[in-house]
């Protein structure tokens, strides 16, 4: 039997949470949000390899409205993060079904609702949003002998937590963010490492610093106090979006930073020599880290310049023809596949499958809505992630965006956007990167067939609520309601308070009712 809904969402990461919060929030009760997981908190649920941590101040990655006072430090772990939104999550939980993985979703023009599928529900739903995010589905290298490696095979975002390193020698595929996280915790834990770096990261100091007792206590209790740190946390986050211009003096300054950083710690030689990045700095993301240098340069860990291209048995084979025999397990930090989400392939509109509208890259009007695809919205997705910023701004942004579009299905509307504001948008995307360092070098921000920069909004995160934080249906065709009245919501009804669960210290102190929402 066919269950309808009035909203459904797919993901219960950051973004289906939020949505799912501020839709109770309006008072949008018919609402099913669909997970595959068995659990909630997305990428949070999934890495949870040792040292994995956010790059981002833990009082901007979290919602405006639903303050955590009493965050440990600066830069928050994984596990203090996925318990965060564990916790938010429990304010929709009666709308949140695990494991249930959609196997197809297609509009019915007919009756205007789209038909959802998972091997357990059949919904029908009005208005369906796809949240799954970009860090969701592991990119695995094509590698040739990797599966006879007679060792354990972990990716960073699929940690076996069961698997002890101490004494062994791993071999580590990638340098991106996760393994300059990683590395030093299995050098910690007595692994001696082979890396295998296709490109050096550029890397800045973390300079993390834990909250005390009294800040904590401060922000709970104060909490214009609280709201007054985030803004000036977001403001510092925006200076530095100036340095990602190609040739800019901020580049050169920010550039000049990470050398004395790498300087300061790897001694003149060779291995500064490899570990020197050769591209610009901020055409990929800038780990921050205080001890990789450290780790590398200690004698526990090989860094072999070159990707690893084959296995024979314990035997890696580097793309340099340099062999490195006797691993006994292998940690793939290969990233995620963030061009086409897979889910992609299982959405039809009016005229084939999402994927066939993205074959030549992911694109979507305010970066939320794809012509054919009526009644459907995109939360992080085409254009919608920044390099220099949280996520969080951003994620908030769309929400406030589908919940003017939801007011208008619930009014009567069917909203389809057009073709022309969707090039008209994509076009303008493209301008703004241009000559921005994204450009410069092939990165998971960039489409891997066309090039285009699929990933990144080109701008600072307050632009990108001034260009979209307002659902506008002037761009759409379709069938409207006169009774649907969109407004910008910055803030909910009401302030929600993530729920207390044992072991946390300030977190459920009271925040008043009116306190307003930040960035």
């Amino acid at each position: 039997m066919t269950e309808h809904v009035g909203v459904c969402v797919v993901g219960a990461g950051i973004a289906g949470i939020g949505l799912a919060l501020r839709l109770a929030g309006e008072g949008i009760d018919d609402v099913v949000v669909l997970e595959r997981r068995e659990g909630v908190g997305g990428t949070w649920h999934d890495n949870r390899y040792p040292g994995v941590a956010c790059d981002i101040p833990a009082h901007l990655y979290s919602y405006s409205f639903a303050p955590k006072p009493d965050w440990n430090s600066r830069f928050p772990a994984g596990a203090e993060v996925r318990r965060y939104l564990e916790r938010c999550a429990l304010g929709v939980a009666d709308r949140i079904r695990l494991g249930e993985p959609v196997v197809a979703a297609a509009w019915d023009a007919a009756a205007a609702v789209w038909r959802v599928r998972t091997p357990a529900t059949e919904l029908a739903a009005d208005v369906l949003v796809l949240a799954v995010g970009r860090l969701a589905e592991p990119r695995v290298p094509d590698l040739p002998g990797l599966d006879g490696f007679p060792g354990p095979v972990l990716h960073t975002a699929r940690w076996d937590e069961r698997e002890s390193v101490g004494g062994r020698h791993v071999g580590v595929a990638g340098t991106g963010a996760s393994a300059v996280q990683l590395v030093p915790r299995l050098v910690e834990r007595g692994a001696r490492v082979t890396v295998f770096q296709r490109s050096a990261p550029w890397v800045l100091p973390r300079e993390d610093r834990a909250y005390s007792p009294d800040e904590q206590a401060a922000f709970a209790r104060d909490d214009a106090a609280r709201r007054a740190h985030r803004e000036h946390l977001f403001e510092e986050q925006e200076a530095v979006f100036s340095a990602r211009r190609s040739g800019s003096p901020e580049q050169a300054e920010l550039r000049e930073r990470a050398l004395a950083h790498l300087r300061a710690q790897v001694p003149p030689g060779p291995l500064r020599d490899t570990v020197t990045p050769s591209v610009e700095i901020g055409c990929k993301r800038i780990a921050l880290s205080d001890d990789w240098y450290p780790a590398i340069a200690r004698g526990a860990v090989l860094v072999e310049p070159s990707a690893l291209v084959a296995l024979e048995g314990r035997t890696a084979v580097a793309e340099s023809g340099r062999r490195v025999g006797g691993l006994d397990a292998l940690v793939l930090a290969t990233g995620f596949a963030t061009a086409r989400p897979p889910i992609s392939a299982v959405v039809r509109g009016t005229s084939g499958t999402l994927a066939d509208a993205w074959r030549h890259g992911m694109r979507a009007y305010a970066s939320v809505a794809v012509p054919s695809f009526p009644n459907l919205f995109v939360l992080d997705g085409p254009n919608a992630a920044l390099s220099h910023n949280s996520a969080v701004h951003v994620i908030e942004t769309q929400i406030a965006y589908v919940l003017g579009a939801v007011r208008h299905v619930r009014g009567g509307a069917v909203l389809d956007v057009t073709e022309e504001a969707e090039e008209a948008y994509t076009s303008a995307v493209a301008s703004a990167a241009a000559g921005m360092v994204w450009t410069a070098c092939d990165s998971w921000y960039r489409d891997p067939a066309t090039g285009r920069l699929t990933v990144l909004w080109p701008g600072t995160a307050t632009s990108f609520r001034e260009r979209n934080g307002t659902f506008d249906p002037a761009p759409y065709r379709g069938r409207s309601s006169a009774s649907a009245t969109p407004r910008f919501v910055t803030e909910p009804a009401r302030v929600f308070r993530p729920a207390a669960r044992a072991g946390d210290a300030a977190t459920e102190a009271s925040t008043p009712a009116s306190a307003s929402a930040t960035r």
